[in-house]
């Protein structure tokens, strides 16, 4: 080691510190000894708690929306590709027969979701998460999908569906009445 190496590695372990030494500062020795760390992803992948939030935040966003009968702050917090695909009259006919079926989606918050699946990147920047809540006697399916926009995840395409909790099965690859898939922009 060079002697500013050696100077910085001393000082910082007399502060009970890790030192940190720039490559540049290295001999070739001691830098060809240690291998280049991984590069940090632009969209990293929603741990399970973020997964939940998110699915979270879009129950409560559409439960909202079916109870005001406004749907214009469901689709500014979107990803700009749904609300192109998307003015808040056309998410009110889009919502008509969840909204018309009187489901409480703000129940969901109650409980954490079941996976039908691990999430899927269905194309660069974008993620898919696909499973139910189990609330009793009425079940919600949901199908959503995620937009990686300006560092943070948004919605981009939504299912939501009532079902019976009795035909559902945690285990099943898709739910008993299906929901379409999400489409861009909706």
């Amino acid at each position: 080691m060079t002697s500013i190496v050696k100077r910085v590695a001393r000082i910082a372990a007399m502060a009970g510190l890790t030192a940190i030494v720039p490559a540049a500062l290295m001999p070739a020795a001691v830098g060809a000894q240690t291998a280049a760390p991984p590069p940090v992803s632009s969209q990293p992948v929603p741990g399970e708690l973020e997964l939940a939030k998110l699915i979270w935040s879009t129950m409560a966003a559409v439960d909202h929306a079916n109870q005001s009968g406004n749907y214009s702050v469901l689709r500014d917090i979107s990803a700009p590709a749904f609300q192109i695909a998307n003015d808040p009259t056309r998410l009110a006919q889009i919502f008509a027969g969840l909204r018309g079926s009187g489901t409480d989606l703000s129940n969901t918050l109650l409980l954490g979701p079941t996976y039908r699946a691990p999430p899927a990147v269905t194309s660069p920047g974008v993620i898919r998460i696909q499973g139910f809540f189990g609330l009793r006697p009425t079940a919600i399916n949901f199908d959503l999908s995620y937009q990686w926009v300006a560092g943070k995840w948004k919605l981009v395409g939504v299912s939501i569906s009532p079902s019976s909790l009795a035909t559902i099965q945690p285990g099943d690859p898709e739910p008993v009445q299906n929901a379409p898939p999400p489409r861009q922009g909706r």
